[in-house]
């Protein structure tokens, strides 16, 4: 397996996927669920976000070149639903509704947090640039293991938590809310200055 390609696409990953920074994300949007309940939306919101990355790494370029999507419109797109999250956050109001972690682990969290625009573009330029099959297998082994240190960070923040009064959990949910919103604006802005 080329270690130069693996290297590349781990680092690059896990700067973009930000484990550290969206473990407090994941607390905010999860904090009515129970913990094992949090942990499962953990474990899914790992595993789909790993399968999205992958996916697109593969099959992106083809399916964005069928539909006639641009990596900056997914950008612009995937600004949008983080704001829509981010308002959710600030108003205070709960995400998920109910005991529903499968759907809080799908959107936000799998999608945009982790498999965001930036992930999977620099998952497609990576699989393009390593056109060998020993590249593409060490493309796709360090894709995981960047989202395996994503897993880790959310599992470690949730044990966390426990020890955490509810009345700090609801006000860093509103700062962390606001932090959201910024980064929901700078893809936007992204998506549009690469548009024009």
């Amino acid at each position: 397996m080329p270690w130069r390609a693996f290297g590349e696409t781990f680092v690059t990953l896990v700067v973009i996927t930000d484990p550290i920074g969206n473990a407090p994300i994941f607390l905010s949007v999860t904090r009515r669920l129970e913990p094992r309940a949090r942990q499962r939306a953990a474990v899914q919101a790992v595993v789909a976000a790993g399968a999205l990355i992958v996916g697109f790494a593969i099959f992106g370029e083809l399916v964005l070149r069928y539909l006639h999507v641009s990596i900056e419109s997914l950008s612009i797109a995937g600004g949008l639903l983080l704001l829509l999250v981010a308002l959710e956050m600030l108003r205070g109001t709960d995400f998920p509704s109910g005991d529903d972690d499968t759907g809080v682990a799908l959107v936000p969290l799998a999608t945009p947090l982790v498999a965001g625009p930036g992930a999977i573009a620099t998952a497609m330029v990576l699989w393009r640039n390593h056109h060998h099959a020993s590249g593409h297998i060490a493309v796709i082994v360090g894709i995981v293991a960047a989202v395996a240190c994503v897993g880790a960070a959310l599992l470690v923040s949730e044990r966390v938590t426990r020890a955490v009064r509810p009345s700090v959990i609801a006000f860093l949910t509103r700062v962390f809310g606001l932090l959201l919103s910024a980064i929901a604006v700078q893809l936007v802005v992204n998506g549009v200055k690469g548009l024009t």
